[in-house]
């Protein structure tokens, strides 16, 4: 009997650990398959262009295996319903393996909860994740994020009323993600986590979920990026390289060696850690937010690895940067995109995430102006039939224009040569 005892709380263990880590009934690997085409969808958060920008850089430099294709379709003030109409139409050009949703901020509508609100909300949630998964793609069912509670409507009982709600919505998400068998992203717990961490630290007036209460800053979207970078699965493991003070050193996971000799090794990455912006205390840069998230540790893990080190202690000098640790963290490895935010991959990162930026720069003018308004047209203009393939014609040009700003991005992405050296610490 105890032992069957035993067999059942490890299954229930099991059961609940996958639910929180958002895996679909105990599914193991990427979600985003090679050649996948990813559908962002969500509203003015989504527009913003930042966490949609952070996923796709992410796609691009850390997992470049994917070679993964991205449009984002964010639409300010939109709540599900708006997305449910518009879904089909709006990415007719482009079919979509995975889609990922973020509704539930204007869902709210910024009162306290009730059934009312719920109700539509997991409607239109449930049309579109049916839509897509009888299409053939999977749905990363994101929650709705939170509002600030120093700055959302100055603070105080009305941030905590509403992130109520919102924790409600988020709920309605989560049942909805599970009962279809779809990946969950926790957006919401993310946030309030962070920014009850954050305020603690660096004190109430550092917002993490914008100086309006809704809209965050680069700190708040790198949360929401992890978010739905971890209910996507990836491993995190960006690489390896490991330096022999005695023998030959070797690198692997994207990462080959050109030189080696007395500690110093110069390494070509085909494979870049995830770089970030900003100082430390500043929510503009993504920078401030890290000591309050396990982005690094759970999806952006480049480890140094030394070996046959001489001293108890030895300084690391990657770019322009130096950092001594002891003997033996650097034998059980070090992780390099933790411990040196300014490192030689910042400048290639930067050029890559500019590339994505134009692109989705693009896609919002695309979808708003263009595409949605397609068939409105085309009813205007029944029975003109030159008018209607013109119209097709534009909408293809669109997705035309689309591929090449990707392809672009994908020219911006270029192997990085860096050198790393091992010496005695003074």
């Amino acid at each position: 009997m105890a032992t069957q005892w035993r067999q059942r709380v490890a299954i229930l263990a099991m059961a609940v650990l996958t639910g929180w880590l958002g895996l679909a009934n105990g599914q193991e690997g990427p979600v985003l398959k090679p050649g996948a085409r990813l559908v962002i969808a969500g509203d003015s958060i989504t527009e913003q262009k930042l966490y949609s920008r952070f996923i796709e850089d992410y796609l691009t430099v850390c997992v470049p295996e994917t070679k993964a294709s991205v449009v984002q379709l964010g639409w300010g003030g939109e709540r599900a319903p708006g997305f449910a109409g518009r879904m089909a139409n709006d990415t007719e050009g482009f079919k979509a393996d995975v889609v990922t949703t973020c509704y539930g901020m204007n869902d709210g509508s910024y009162r306290a909860y009730e059934p009312a609100i719920g109700k539509p909300y997991g409607e239109a949630m449930r049309a579109i994740v049916s839509y897509f998964t009888k299409a053939g793609a999977t749905v990363v069912v994101g929650s709705p994020g939170a509002v600030d509670l120093t700055y959302y409507r100055g603070g105080g009982d009305a941030a905590k009323v509403y992130n109520e709600n919102l924790g409600q919505l988020r709920d309605i998400a989560r049942k909805i993600a599970t009962e279809t068998n779809q990946p969950f992203a926790d957006v919401h717990t993310a946030m309030a986590t962070a920014m009850d961490k954050a305020r603690a630290a660096l004190g109430n007036d550092y917002d993490v979920c914008g100086r309006d209460g809704v809209h965050p800053a680069p700190n708040g979207h790198l949360l929401m990026a992890a978010a739905f970078l971890k209910a996507m699965r990836f491993s995190g493991d960006l690489g390896t390289i490991t330096v022999d003070m005695t023998g030959q050193s070797s690198a692997a996971g994207g990462h080959k060696v050109l030189s080696a000799q007395a500690g110093k090794i110069e390494i070509e990455s085909s494979r870049y850690p995830f770089c970030f912006t900003g100082d430390d205390k500043s929510p503009g840069g993504t920078r401030s937010i890290l000591p309050f998230t396990s982005f690094n540790q759970d999806l952006n893990r480049l480890r140094l690895v030394v070996t046959n080190l001489a001293w108890d202690r030895a300084t690391v000098t990657w770019g322009a940067e130096s950092k001594t640790f002891a003997k033996a963290d650097l034998e059980k490895g070090i992780n390099l995109a933790a411990e040196f935010v300014a490192n030689p991959f910042a400048e290639a990162f930067q050029r890559v995430d500019g590339a994505v930026a134009a692109k989705q720069n693009f896609e919002t003018v695309m979808i708003k102006s263009y595409v949605t308004n397609i068939p409105r047209l085309a009813q205007a203009m029944a029975g003109d039939a030159e008018s209607v393939a013109a119209l097709n014609g534009l909408r293809a040009r669109m997705w035309a224009r689309q591929a090449k700003l990707a392809a672009d991005v994908q020219a911006a992405f270029t192997p990085v040569r860096h050198t790393l050296a091992i010496s005695e610490a003074k």
